[in-house]
């Protein structure tokens, strides 16, 4: 398998091995790396998943994308100790929570957020190419929330690697804060941006649009940009959707999404051949996603902050990667689509796309007031204490169930633990979740915090300052 880029303009293009795709994180004409085709997993192999540990049903997905290296036996050790760290023997459990309606938990990990799935094996996958290439790399990242923790997480303390994540400062919780600036490792470093989070994204793509910045630092991302990213979040959908009765039984998934990564990886894995029924798009009032798929119009608003900061977005990413397919590969409209929707705020309408994307998702916006509706009823109902984002897929959930779309089981992705949002959560259930063992003491852990104004020049400067290869080369 290789990888093209989304932008590519040949009709031969350019393509990359799926390490040197990883590597780079970036096409260098600023598209999305995709595969130039989706492996197909059959009706065998998804039979086959049922009860299997979930480190080997990760080792095997991910193979279908990495090809031979590294070699099978090393990919299921590397997935192994991936996720030796997770709190839960069966690292991503479903937790039924009505007749229809089931959890899929996914905050298990060492940074409490879903992010673990894939930056806890996709760290481990970057030491192993980047020892046998004897390379080093300077990761940078923009994060709202809990990309930036999970990914600091995965890479501290390693000798090829530096990080570098950018943040909105202000908006994003204080324990997601907290568990980027608390790291005291010397090659991991957390920058609080003066802006929102699509600030953060743009000066992270305008660091990779330098060449000569981007070649002598060699830099690369873990944020979902980054291929290997979507390929290990795959694996959940198939182990959720294995367990509850595929390939004989049509599965649906609700996924409060941001950056459209998320739901993406779900939209993969159908398309590698899990019977998924309804692929659920659930937003914040941050809501360009559901404004999209309810008018055809893909128009850029104001950040307003939430109770669900890590969708806070008004830039989703992800969603050039369905923009490729929706346009039939077409590199060059793709890149003129970009270009003249970041130029103007609105992306050029093309009606034919916009009516294959509904036919692929549906979507539902849920704002603050629901959102603390949802936690509320949900721990009434249940018990169970949910973040405000696992809340918005929840909520999205319950609306499509009550449409009577279909009948299948809905599975809504639980996100983030609800430790990671403790006042939202004690606000609507009285109840203030405590911080697993591990972190128990986060709040009083000393702090590095670097703020920097959004400016590229000074995100510049500090990068050089303080990334380990510029002094190597020198």
């Amino acid at each position: 398998m290789r990888y093209v880029s989304s932008r590519d303009p040949h009709a031969q293009p350019v393509a990359l091995s799926f390490a040197e795709a990883m590597l780079a994180g970036l096409a260098e004409d600023g598209g999305l790396y995709v595969p130039d085709r989706l492996p197909e997993l059959g009706m065998a192999f998804l039979r086959s998943c049922v009860g299997l540990p979930y480190p080997e049903v990760a080792a095997r997905v991910i193979s279908f994308f990495a090809g031979d290296y590294p070699p099978a036996g090393d990919l299921r050790q590397l997935t192994a100790t991936a996720y030796s760290r997770f709190r839960h023997a069966a690292v991503a459990p479903l937790v039924q929570l009505d007749e229809r309606l089931w959890l899929l938990e996914l905050f298990h990990g060492p940074t409490l957020a879903f992010k673990d799935l894939a930056l806890q094996p996709v760290g481990l996958l970057f030491d192993e190419v980047l020892a046998r290439r004897r390379e080093h790399v300077t990761i940078v990242g923009a994060t709202s929330g809990d990309t930036g923790s999970a990914a600091i997480e995965a890479c501290r303390d390693r000798e090829a690697i530096d990080i570098f994540i950018l943040y909105p400062r202000n908006r994003v919780s204080e324990v997601q804060r907290r568990q980027m600036t608390t790291v005291a490792s010397p090659n991991a470093h957390a920058i609080a941006v003066e802006g929102t989070f699509d600030d953060c994204q743009d000066l992270v793509k305008a660091l990779f649009a330098d060449m000569s910045f981007r070649r002598q630092l060699n830099l690369s991302a873990v944020n979902s940009i980054n291929w290997a990213r979507i390929a290990a979040q795959t694996v959940y959908y198939i182990v959720a959707g294995a367990a509850l009765g595929a390939p004989t039984r049509r599965i649906s998934f609700s996924v409060p999404t941001g950056n459209f990564g998320n739901v993406y990886a779900g939209h993969v894995a159908r398309g590698m051949g899990l019977p998924v029924d309804r692929l659920v798009i659930g937003t914040n009032h941050n809501d360009i996603l559901y404004r999209y798929l309810a008018t055809g119009s893909m128009a850029l608003a104001p950040v307003e902050p939430s109770l669900s900061p890590s969708m806070d977005i008004q830039v989703p990413s992800n969603f050039e990667r369905l923009l490729f397919e929706l346009k039939g590969r077409n590199g060059t409209a793709v890149a003129e689509g970009i270009r003249s929707f970041r130029r103007a705020g609105v992306l050029p309408e093309d009606d034919q796309a916009w009516r294959a994307a509904r036919g692929l998702f549906s979507a539902h916006t849920i704002d603050d007031t629901q959102t603390m509706q949802t936690i509320t009823e949900t721990y009434r109902r249940t018990g169970i204490l949910i973040d405000p984002h696992t809340a918005v897929a929840v909520a999205s959930a319950q609306h499509e169930i009550a449409a009577g779309e279909s009948e299948s089981p809905m599975i809504a992705l639980a996100c983030a633990h609800p430790a990671k949002f403790p006042e939202a959560v004690e606000c609507a259930t009285g109840i203030r979740p405590v911080l697993p063992r591990a972190l128990e003491d986060l709040l009083e852990r000393r702090e590095r915090i670097t703020v920097l104004p959004n400016e590229i020049g000074a995100v510049k400067r500090f990068i050089r300052t303080h990334a380990r290869r510029v002094g190597a080369i020198a």
